[in-house]
This record gives structure tokens, sequence and C-alpha cells, in this order.
């Protein structure tokens, strides 16, 4: 039997000072969940680190600054050619206003244990549900 290669992706739930958290709405025209919401982040170009391309992602997504403060939980999913493993960080909102790339179309500061009533992309539910439940406390 023949696995599939795994890739990275880095994603990350940014509070702002209310404790709300950012989630952002795929683009219609994109390939993968179009019209779901998702975390801000992404995959590291080659030499970068995970963290140095998480917070370039944020900031490239939404033109937010954020401080990552701790490792939140992981998440997958599987694809014809390849399986996605996610590492799922805290952050904190630092400044800016958002301003949202072509990936997304809309977004929303949703308070953390309204997390799991959003439509988020299928690999994230598990993660919100325990999120929520571990913040809510």
């Amino acid at each position: 039997m023949r696995t599939k290669p795994f890739a990275l992706s880095a994603k990350a739930v940014v509070l702002d000072r209310a404790g709300r958290c950012l989630v952002l709405k795929r683009s219609m025209n994109s390939r993968g969940n179009p019209g779901k919401w998702d975390f801000p982040g992404g995959k590291a170009e080659p030499g970068e680190t995970f963290d140095q391309a998480l917070l370039r992602e944020i900031e490239q997504e939404t033109g937010l600054r954020v401080s990552l403060t701790r490792v939140a939980g992981a998440a997958e999913s599987e694809l014809p050619e390849r399986k996605v493993a996610y590492l799922i960080m805290e952050a904190s909102l630092e400044s800016g206003k958002v301003r949202l790339s072509d990936e997304h179309d809309d977004y929303q500061w949703v308070p953390v244990t309204e997390l799991p009533h959003v439509d988020l992309a299928m690999q994230f539910r598990a993660f919100t549900e325990s999120y929520a439940r571990s913040e809510g406390d």
C-alpha cells in the first residue's frame, strides 16, 4: 500500500482584545473549501520556519500584525494527492485593520464559544469544538 505524502499548513486562531476569534470566508473561486469559513494561515516557503510563514500569511491575508502565543491544537485532511497536517497556533492581535486578500470574500470576529456554530471547513470542526469548550471553562 502506497501512502500519501504529508504537507504542513500552519493556521492561527487570532484573538482580538475582546477575546473574539477572526474567521475568514474562503473565496468562491478557491480550489479548496470555497465559501467555507477558515482560519488565516498557510504553507511555508522554502527556507522559512513555520512561525515566520504563519505571521507572513496572516499579514498577507488580513493586513494584521499578530504575536503567536501558544499551540492551540492540530487537525488533518486528506486530498487526492496528499494529506495535510495543520498546526493551529493561538495569536493575539497587535495592530492593523482587516484588509482581505483575493483569497477571501468576508471576515467576522466570533466569540470563541460560538466557533462550533460557524460553517468552518470540515477539517477544523473537531478542533473548534474542543477549543471552544476549553476556552469557555
